[in-house]
């Protein structure tokens, strides 16, 4: 029976390149982390300033009064679509789990109360978007969706806060088409990311 090998690469071979990005220690050991081929023997720190030079504009928020679960997704797939930055409202922990150490490479900033977020947003001109099946809220796939923006997700059942519906500039919806009332925050904000991507970049 064979033995799978595990994902990444092993120990690059002699000479090692020339390259400060690199990483000594990875180059030794071998890379296996999750991130693409073109990242791979890089260091944390040359990823990151990396992506700095082509995040979008487009920045995502969470909010965590009860310690949603869903952050971690939303953290990872801030990462997948390049965001700007997360920001975590309310309680400053949240479970990394699900970020799987996604959030190494993503900016992530915490604001202890929704209007400190609003103001953060007030003061650079940044639209609110809310994103939660409210009455009165629009679909997302036909309403405008700026291309500098905040995407705002409430938690897993209660949606956005009293607060955050009143913040926000618009609420948007994700039409579904099945039984249930609402997908979490983490699915909703994946789907919500890519539908930016679609229409500001490109391929």
């Amino acid at each position: 029976m064979s033995v799978e090998e595990p994902p990444g690469v092993g120990p690059h071979p002699h000479p090692w390149p020339d390259d400060r990005r690199l990483d000594p220690a990875l180059l030794a050991e071998g890379d296996r982390r999750n991130v693409v081929d073109q990242y791979r023997y890089w260091s944390n720190a040359a990823i990151v300033a990396d992506l700095d030079t082509r995040r979008h504009p487009f920045h995502v928020a969470i909010e965590n009064w009860q310690h949603d679960f869903n952050i971690g997704a939303v953290v990872r797939n801030a990462n997948a679509f390049l965001a700007a930055e997360v920001h975590i409202v309310g309680r400053r922990r949240w479970n990394r789990r699900g970020a799987m150490v996604t959030d190494r490479y993503q900016h992530v900033r915490h604001h202890p109360e929704t209007g400190d977020l609003v103001k953060w947003c007030r003061d650079r001109d940044l639209p609110i978007i809310g994103i939660d099946n409210l009455p009165g809220s629009r679909p997302i796939q036909s309403a405008e969706l700026p291309r500098a923006c905040l995407m705002l997700f409430g938690q897993e059942g209660p949606g956005l806060s009293e607060e955050a519906r009143a913040a926000a500039d618009i609420v948007l919806h994700i039409p579904q088409y099945g039984s249930t009332r609402s997908i979490n925050a983490g699915v909703a904000s994946g789907v919500a990311m890519y539908e930016w991507v679609r229409r500001h970049a490109g391929a």
